[in-house]
């Protein structure tokens, strides 16, 4: 599967961004989108994850409350909206895929597990 993320930009901080991540080729109901970001400096982090079959998600702590993941199975897209953003949330962003995961609510998602990346797309939050 190819993806192809989209949507970053420039806002002040407080404001809110969606970003898409589209699909091409086949999505199977066992795989699992993530998105995850990665600051100048810093490691590539998770920040959200959900498996296409059920709608299970999962979060990093810091955007929790503040970052939904959702996916439109009709149109293969994975969003990431951001609300209440914050300087911090400053990075490039890149959408992912992996497949099936066993043992979803103890598992920890990090970058080395997904196999197929978007190019990414910057999300500059100033203050």
């Amino acid at each position: 599967v190819q993806l192809q993320a989209s949507g970053g930009g420039l806002v002040q901080a407080g404001a809110s961004l969606r970003l898409s991540c589209a699909a091409s080729g086949v999505v199977y109901s066992s795989y699992v989108m993530g998105w995850f970001r990665q600051a100048p400096g810093k490691e590539r982090e998770f920040v959200a994850a959900i498996k296409w079959r059920d709608n299970n998600k999962k979060y990093v702590d810091s955007v929790k409350g503040r970052f939904t993941i959702s996916r439109d199975a009709a149109k293969n897209t994975v969003y990431l909206q951001m609300n209440s953003l914050k300087p911090e949330d400053t990075a490039v962003y890149y959408c992912a895929q992996k497949g099936q995961v066993d043992g979803w609510y103890a598992w920890y998602p990090s970058a080395t597990d997904f196999g197929s990346w978007g190019q990414g797309t910057l999300v500059t939050v100033s203050s």
